[in-house]
């Protein structure tokens, strides 16, 4: 069935339908089940945002007062004229202050509220795009994603902060303001604010809407520099060996071009709407002002009403004034919004089976068992293979490239789901036990291994964080490299670079080899975890990896035949399915496939 995504590219067709699925998203967030603090708050700020519109519409009677008392106007209450010119003044400043007192209040009952709300969406959505399948983040740029999650959790803090304390306040406002001047004035000055307003708002929505569209243009004009900036700089060794300096800057500079021929549009339409808002507020004022001032010169209101009307009339510019920006920001918020939950709405490609238990290795024995799988339906990698790896015996499988090595390891990390047959470990359906119980019984030693831009005794212990230190060195030992991290002028404090630039190749192997044997996992993957080194490199980390083996089941994955003629069963794997098997000796016996690509690599070495 189709899924219904509502993004940023079609998100002006559907912008009620956008809003309501928002704004249904973020409510749990906001008013949370079982959170009893946060609902208290919710009241509490609700309540004093109340209090601060109620002080802002009593605000200008204060200043009337004052205004008739100077004046020499009969026609304030006695108690007012009691209070004096400089006490209604001070009266005066005092409401003021309530106001922004009220309000700061309100703001910081709210922040915990907020921010907790900002907190649970950020780690639900990074936990959720670790969630998400291998073949999904193949098929993404990381500069991109990382962008709409950024943009996203940055609109949900604004839609927070201005839909309930902005945009709700100000027609609040507004309606107080209208109730106001029709029973204290008439209905002439309610109908001038009354199509003041309508014109206003009519003017500032249909030019944001048009604004919004530029603004779109302009985000995906962002997001496509982010896009290329991130990933020159993640290549930055390629960049240097093909001299592509230029290249790259003239690449970021054509989108950093598109980017400013909409953030120029985007600026001069937000003139042209600030112009347009002044002259509907200024039109508004100066018409309610000229009834003001007619009713002041006929004797029907004093000079303190002519004031009072002005006061009310400012009131209610400023947040209009605002209202343009904030509904252009809201709707934005909700475009980046609407982008990040449609991530959060990606299903998992492999999930669990409903109460899946965790999978108990006993010995560690992994059955392929007539085995389909294809990334693309119409291209098929493994076509039906059957293959047994014995509890604490080696298995090599080897082949050309695309012949479906690498296929085999993914399967079984279970970053996929066989198409076809099944793949067990122990008589244990993957597909059956849950994903975690499952990686935590597997190692893997990749031909590249990364690494995270901390210390080297982070990504060692990255295999089990709760080992000590004592367990650590132990396995830095074994993978011999703890001897060249003590050389080290910061030893196991030294930092690596992104993803172990600082390092070797082969230093970055080792301390690969070193957190997979903090693991201690029952059955090892090395997937072609040596093709990237010299040939003396090669040597020592084989070493490495013989002793790692030891005692558990290994699948290795290899290019160079060299690294595995001593595995307890070599596998030839062609066109996805297993050519031929048997030991080193046996398969040279045989005189197949395997022994024709041992006579080439052979060759080629020799040469």
């Amino acid at each position: 069935m189709r899924r219904n995504t509502i993004t940023a590219a079609n998100f002006e067709n559907q912008p009620k339908g956008q809003a309501k699925r928002v704004l249904k998203k973020v409510l749990p967030y906001v008013w949370p089940d079982g959170v009893g603090w946060v609902k208290r708050r919710v009241c509490i700020a609700m309540t004093l945002l109340i209090l601060s519109k109620v002080i802002t519409m009593i605000t200008p009677f204060f200043y009337k007062a004052a205004v008739d008392v100077l004046a020499g106007d009969d026609a304030s209450a006695g108690w007012l004229l009691a209070i004096g010119a400089v006490g209604l003044t001070v009266v005066y400043g005092l409401s003021r202050l309530m106001e922004v007192g009220f309000q700061q209040l309100r703001d910081t009952v709210f922040a915990p509220v907020g921010q907790r709300a900002l907190r649970s969406l950020a780690i639900e959505t990074f936990t959720h795009m670790h969630a998400l399948s291998m073949r999904y983040h193949i098929t993404r740029k990381t500069g991109g994603l990382s962008r709409i999650i950024e943009r996203g959790v940055k609109g949900v803090e604004f839609l927070l902060r201005f839909l309930i304390f902005s945009i709700g306040p100000l027609f609040l406002q507004l309606i107080m303001t209208c109730v106001v001047l029709f029973f204290v004035f008439d209905v002439w000055y309610l109908a001038a604010v009354v199509l003041t307003i309508l014109a206003y708002i009519a003017f500032t929505f249909t030019v944001t809407e048009w604004r919004v569209r530029l603004r779109r243009k302009m985000n995906e004009q962002d997001t496509d520099a982010n896009q290329k900036a991130i990933d020159s700089l993640l290549n930055f060794e390629t960049v240097k060996y093909f001299g592509a300096e230029k290249r790259e800057a003239e690449r970021y500079d054509e989108s950093m071009a598109a980017y400013q021929k909409f953030a120029l549009k985007t600026a001069y339409s937000l003139s042209f709407l600030n112009f347009g808002q002044s002259f509907f507020i200024t039109s508004g004022l100066v018409a309610v002002m000229v009834l003001a001032a007619m009713g002041v010169d006929r004797g029907d209101l004093t000079v303190g009403d002519f004031v009072m009307v002005n006061a009310y009339m400012i009131q209610i510019t400023m947040p209009l004034n605002f209202l343009g920006s904030v509904y252009r920001e809201i709707r934005q918020a909700l475009v980046d919004m609407g982008e990040m939950f449609d991530l959060l709405e990606q299903p998992p490609e492999v999930v669990d089976a409903k109460d899946a238990p965790a999978i108990k290795v006993s010995g560690g024995t992994v059955t392929l068992d007539d085995v389909h799988f294809g990334y693309e339906p119409a291209r098929p990698i493994l076509k039906g293979v059957s293959l047994t790896v014995e509890a604490g015996k080696t298995v090599a499988i080897v082949g050309p490239s695309g012949s479906g090595k690498s296929t085999i390891g993914r399967l079984l990390f279970r970053f996929y789901d066989v198409n076809g047959g099944a793949l067990s470990i122990d008589g244990q359906d993957l597909r059956s036990v849950t994903q975690a119980s499952l990686h935590d019984q597997i190692g893997v030693v990749p031909q590249d291994t990364v690494l995270f831009n901390d210390t080297i005794l982070y990504n060692v212990a990255y295999g089990r964080p709760a080992a000590t230190r004592a367990e650590i060195e132990e396995a830095a030992k074994a993978a011999k490299i703890h001897d060249f991290i003590i050389g080290l002028p910061d030893g196991y404090n030294t930092t690596v670079g992104e993803r172990g630039l600082k390092l070797s190749g082969g230093e970055k192997q080792r301390v690969g080899i070193a957190r997979t044997l903090l693991k201690n996992p029952p059955i090892i993957l090395l997937d072609e975890a040596t093709s990237a080194l010299d040939s003396e490199t090669e040597r020592d980390i084989q070493d490495s990896l013989r002793d790692m083996g030891q005692g558990r089941s290994v699948i290795t994955i290899a290019h160079r035949l060299s690294t595995v003629v001593d595995a307890d069963l070599i596998v030839v794997l062609e066109n996805g399915v297993i050519a031929e098997q048997g030991t080193h000796a046996e398969l040279l016996d045989r005189n197949g496939r395997y022994a024709s690509m041992w006579q080439r690599q052979q060759s080629e070495d020799a040469a």
